[in-house]
């Protein structure tokens, strides 16, 4: 069984699109082992994306993360990365698919309302960074 972590940004939760989007995983199939809302300080939200740390877009993308709660969760399923990647739709949501969660509800490349890890190895850190292991189900 596959997992990984989703993550509804700030302009979802102010969108009122939670159940939405959990809904959207549900009837896909996917199971939610665990999920909490979180408000990221700076600095969690630039530890989360030194990644990208030297791209043009990390100060904009950080400022963005902490200006209010996020929904972290872990999925699970068959082929979970993927199937939340397909539901999430493309990061830039003008270029998503017709009926994704980006295209339905983002209006920026970076305020696209979802994130989701794009392999496994990704994954296993980000479900570490947002969960601690007596919140990770075994």
């Amino acid at each position: 069984m596959e997992r990984t972590l989703s993550l509804i940004k700030p302009d979802g939760v102010k969108k009122h699109v939670i159940g939405e989007v959990i809904r959207r995983f549900e009837k896909d199939g996917i199971k939610i082992v665990a999920m909490k809302m979180i408000h990221l300080t700076k600095k969690q939200a630039q530890g989360f994306y030194a990644v990208h740390k030297e791209r043009p877009f990390f100060n904009s993308l950080t400022d963005f993360m902490t200006s209010g709660p996020i929904v972290a969760m872990i999925l699970e399923g068959d082929g979970v990365i993927e199937r939340n990647r397909k539901l999430m739709g493309a990061t830039n949501f003008k270029e998503a698919e017709e009926g994704t969660i980006r295209k339905d509800f983002a209006t920026d490349i970076e305020q696209n309302v979802v994130h989701g890890s794009d392999a496994p190895e990704t994954a296993a850190f980000e479900i570490n960074y947002f969960f601690n292991s007596f919140e990770i189900p075994g």
